[in-house]
């Protein structure tokens, strides 16, 4: 698939409710990109595959597009999202709802945050508590059957070379142990997302050096599976 670079809008993200696949017609959430054409792809570019099309789901709102309107089909899934009469209970679709710090996570110097993968692609959305929970225990209310929800420690606090390194050592660990590819790419590699150097207590920091000693054996870790992966 090849498109001029003056006939892309590229780089654009969808939280979900939006869009869905042309041909599944399952819900998306991610990023996409534009033609002139007035078509949506999956990708941040075209060089971001599988470029995969989309189409609106609400696109009686968007002239631009009279076609999809004909070419949406709503199943059960769907249903709660234009239906207002359907007998079925909605079904909710993970959405971008990240927990954020509090005083006392500051205090304790990390926290924990939520995450879910798109079982059958490569797409991350960060979500809060009560979606995990609902994922976690596979509850009906939730599409859990397409969404494997996984959650990791985020360090706040302490020297920020070391809380860098230590952020950068959870990811990576998880992105090995729970096979989650390209999770760094979804965190922008943002290893200082929410530090605060003003939290760091003799308390915190003496907390602090006992989880970096810990989490930096992660390297270790890393290494030794990537070593046994190239033989």
């Amino acid at each position: 698939m090849y498109f001029p670079k003056s006939q892309i809008t590229t780089n654009q993200y969808t939280n979900g409710g939006e869009y869905v696949y042309a041909v599944s017609k399952l819900p998306y959430i991610g990023y996409y990109f534009k033609v002139s054409t007035g078509k949506y792809y999956t990708g941040k570019t075209p060089d971001d595959r599988p470029n995969e099309e989309l189409l609106f789901i609400a696109a009686q709102d968007y002239p631009e597009n009279p076609q999809i309107s004909s070419q949406i089909i709503i199943d059960p899934i769907y249903d709660y999202l234009t239906n207002s009469n359907s007998s079925n209970p909605p079904v909710l679709i993970p959405y971008y709802s990240p927990v954020l710090p509090t005083t006392q996570d500051y205090q304790n110097g990390e926290f924990q945050r939520y995450f879910c993968k798109k079982t059958n692609e490569v797409q991350y959305v960060e979500i809060n508590l009560d979606q995990f929970s609902k994922l976690k225990s596979k509850d009906p209310q939730i599409l859990y059957s397409l969404y494997q929800p996984f959650t990791i420690s985020w360090i706040l606090t302490g020297n920020k070379e070391q809380v860098e390194k230590v952020n950068r050592n959870i990811v990576e660990l998880a992105v090995f142990r729970q096979k989650l590819p390209r999770f760094g790419d979804y965190l922008k590699f943002d290893y200082l997302k929410y530090y605060n150097s003003n939290n760091t207590t003799s308390n915190v920091l003496a907390d602090r050096n006992s989880r970096t000693t810990k989490l930096s054996s992660a390297e270790e870790y890393i290494r030794s599976i990537s070593g046994s992966r190239s033989v």
